[in-house]
């Protein structure tokens, strides 16, 4: 990316820090690193730490091995190298400390991703700074996507559908769990996906789809199974995660009963969601056709979830969250239904609000696809 692109997303992140009162955002090796710098580095014993602030330019703390990684950047980047000596890292730390001012500062972390090796050294450093949560400002700055991320996740959908369509015709009784992950997976690579894929393919058949977040099993599937397939692929770093649902020859008539109402409450959370509408009403209305078909309590989770650059981000489908739905905000639209010890079914797809409503970026049939026994 180009100098202009990330000193457009420094600038942004400057405004969000004087927002939330944050003196900086310390950031450790994760999704967020590369959309704000375009470096990337790989979770380690060596800690990589780069700390933002709203009136100078990023700092980084890194090991000299990695050095190379901040030559010719498209902007000013201040470094504290340091060598393979642990006992010699935290005088790295307290450079990039003292050079930003932040002895007695407000810093942002990201909890999900800031582990306890970087927090120390960081403490250690400004013993006087306090460490806050930074996810409401990282998630300001995430989760509207620009017409690029945008281009990124509906390739990363179509890669993922062209997939699954390539692993169809091996499904069949007999086959296991697992063989049909594998082979996904293979899929996925061969069609363009990056190596690291979003997650491991959820693949489930008969009792086992009833769970939602089910691991591949050894199970063969049998004649009568729901087959549930979760899956997603990778392009520059973005993600796209979708679920479908097969019959693998003539299943029960309930079971083809909820996939009809799924399908139902799936295409009622694509006609509610639309800018200026809060998160939760796409929620409640996806759960309002099941509540009314009488399984209300076997849609167990949330409409749905953000996506891009993390497979779970914000902003979150979930009944209590107020959050105003903006153009550019991605996410998916998962609504199911989960019989214990029978089946279950979901739908999802992967969704960014337009202009003018809605676009999925996925387009395979939602209706219950029987398979040849």
């Amino acid at each position: 990316m180009s100098s202009p692109h990330f000193l457009q997303r420094h600038q942004k992140l400057a405004q969000v820090l004087k927002q939330q009162e944050l003196d900086a955002l310390a950031l450790n090796p994760g999704p967020s690193l590369p959309y704000l710098t375009g470096m990337h580095f790989h979770m380690s014993e060596r800690p990589v730490v780069v700390i933002f602030s709203a009136d100078q330019d990023p700092i980084i703390v890194l090991p000299q091995l990695e050095a190379l990684k901040i030559q010719n950047l498209p902007y000013k980047i201040q470094a504290f190298p340091y060598d393979e000596n642990p006992s010699n890292w935290v005088k790295a730390f307290r450079g990039a400390i003292e050079a930003g001012g932040f002895e007695k500062g407000r810093v942002g972390v990201e909890p999900r991703a800031f582990r306890v090796l970087e927090l120390d050294f960081l403490k250690e450093a400004a013993p006087e700074a306090q460490f806050v949560s930074g996810e409401a400002a990282v998630a300001e700055l995430r989760m509207r996507k620009d017409a690029s991320e945008v281009s990124n996740m509906r390739e990363a959908a179509q890669i993922a559908q062209s997939a699954l369509q390539a692993t169809l015709p091996m499904i069949k009784p007999g086959v296991t769990e697992k063989e049909i992950a594998t082979e996904l997976i293979m899929q996925l690579l061969r069609h363009g996906s990056h190596s690291k894929v979003p997650f491991s393919p959820i693949v489930s058949g008969g009792p086992n789809s009833a769970n939602p977040h089910a691991a591949p099993s050894d199970r063969k599937l049998e004649n009568g199974d729901l087959l549930v397939i979760d899956w997603g692929a990778n392009v520059k770093g973005y993600f796209s995660d979708i679920t479908r649902t097969f019959a693998i020859g003539e299943v029960d008539p309930e079971l083809k009963l909820i996939a009809e109402i799924v399908m139902k409450a799936n295409a009622t959370g694509h006609a509610t969601a639309k800018p200026g509408i809060p998160a939760g009403q796409v929620d409640d209305a996806t759960r309002a056709v099941i509540d009314e078909a009488g399984y209300g309590e076997f849609f167990t989770h949330r409409t749905g979830h953000g996506l891009g650059l993390e497979g779970h981000e914000e902003p979150y489908i979930r009944s209590d969250n107020q959050i105003l739905l903006e153009v550019g905000m991605s996410f998916t639209i998962e609504p199911g239904i989960y019989l214990p010890g029978r089946g279950g079914v979901r739908i999802e797809d992967d969704v960014v609000v337009t202009a003018d409503g809605l676009e999925s970026f996925t387009d395979l049939p939602r209706e219950l696809i029987q398979l040849e026994a």
